[in-house]
C-alpha cells in the first residue's frame, strides 16, 4: 500500500526529516547546549530510509540507477553523503557532524525538490543496460558524496581553528573534534573520495575504448578535471604544500565546483528515451 506512493512524496519526507534534524540542532546550539548525537541520528537514518525507498521506486521506473536529470543527481549525491555518514560519521564520535550533514542533505534534497524543472523530464535507461556505465556513474556520484562530507569537515576544521585563534573555546565550540582529528579525517576522506572517482574512471574507460565514437568528450573532460583537481589537492597535502586553514578552504573551494560540474555533465548526456515527470507536489 504504501510503495503506491509516489517516489518524489518519500523523497518530501526524507527531505522533511533531515531539516528537523537541522532544526533541533540548531535550537540546542543556540541554547548553548550539545545537539543530542541521538537523536539527530535517528532522523537521519529515518530520512535515508524514506528517501531510499523513493530513489528505489524511481530507480525501478527509468529502468536503471536513477541519475538521469539533475534532480536525480542531487538526490543521489545527498544520499551518498548520508551512506557514507552511517557508515563512518559514528568513529568520528562527533554530534556536530550529524548537525551539519542533516544541514547539507536538507540543503540538496529541498533544493532540488523545490525546483521542478530540474525534473521536467525522466530519462529512461540511460545506461542502455550497460553495466559499466552504470558503474561508472554510480561510482563518480558516490564519490561526490565524499567530497561533500570533505566539505561539511573543512567547514568544522575552521570553526575550530577559528576558536582557537579567538580564544573562543566555550559554547558550541566545545563541540567540536580537535583540529588534529579534523585534518585527518580530511585527509582520509580526500583519499577515498580521489581513488572512487579514479576507479569510476577507470570503469568507465573500460567501456569508452571499446566504442570511441559514444564516449561523450566535453563529460569525460569534466569528470577528469574534477579527479585532476581534488588529486592535485591530494598531493599537495601529502607533501606538506597544503595545510591547516588552506587545505580546508581549497576543499571547500573544490566542493563548489563538482557541484557546478554536474551542470554540464548531465547536459552532455544524450538521452535515450524521456518520459514526462509526474505533478512536482509532494
Amino acid at each position: 500500500m504504501f510503495l503506491d506512493l509516489a517516489d518524489r512524496t518519500w523523497l518530501w519526507g526524507a527531505a522533511g526529516l533531515y531539516l528537523a534534524g537541522f532544526v533541533l540542532g540548531t535550537q540546542s546550539l543556540l541554547r548553548g547546549g550539545k545537539p543530542s548525537g541521538v537523536l539527530i541520528y535517528a532522523l537521519v537514518v529515518a530520512g535515508y530510509a524514506l528517501q531510499l525507498v523513493g530513489l528505489g521506486l524511481r530507480g525501478r521506473a527509468v529502468g536503471g540507477c536513477p541519475l538521469g536529470n539533475t534532480f536525480e543527481i542531487f538526490q543521489f549525491t545527498s544520499w551518498s553523503a548520508i551512506t557514507l555518514y552511517l557508515v563512518v560519521g559514528v568513529t568520528f564520535r562527533s554530534s556536530l557532524l550529524g548537525f551539519f550533514t542533516s544541514c547539507l542533505a536538507a540543503v540538496l534534497t529541498l533544493v532540488s525538490l523545490a525546483i521542478p524543472a530540474w525534473d521536467a523530464a525522466r530519462r529512461t535507461k540511460i545506461f542502455g543496460g550497460n553495466p559499466w556505465i552504470e558503474l561508472h556513474a554510480a561510482l563518480a556520484l558516490f564519490s561526490y558524496g565524499v567530497f561533500a562530507l570533505l566539505a561539511l569537515t573543512s567547514i568544522m576544521f575552521l570553526a575550530r581553528n577559528y576558536s582557537l585563534k579567538s580564544k573562543r573555546l566555550g559554547g558550541w565550540f566545545s563541540f567540536l573534534p580537535s583540529i588534529l582529528d579534523l585534518d585527518h579525517i580530511g585527509v582520509r576522506l580526500l583519499s577515498a573520495g580521489v581513488a572512487l572517482l579514479a576507479a569510476s574512471l577507470a570503469v568507465g574507460s573500460v567501456y569508452w575504448f571499446r566504442d570511441t565514437a559514444s564516449a561523450n568528450l566535453s563529460k569525460i573532460f569534466v569528470t577528469v578535471a574534477v579527479w585532476a583537481a581534488y588529486a592535485g589537492a591530494l598531493g599537495l597535502r601529502l607533501g606538506g604544500r597544503l595545510l591547516t586553514k588552506r587545505f580546508a578552504w581549497t576543499c571547500l573551494a573544490l566542493f563548489a565546483f563538482a557541484l557546478m560540474s554536474l551542470g554540464p555533465v548531465d547536459a552532455s548526456r544524450h538521452p535515450v528515451t524521456k518520459t514526462p515527470a509526474p505533478s512536482a507536489k509532494p
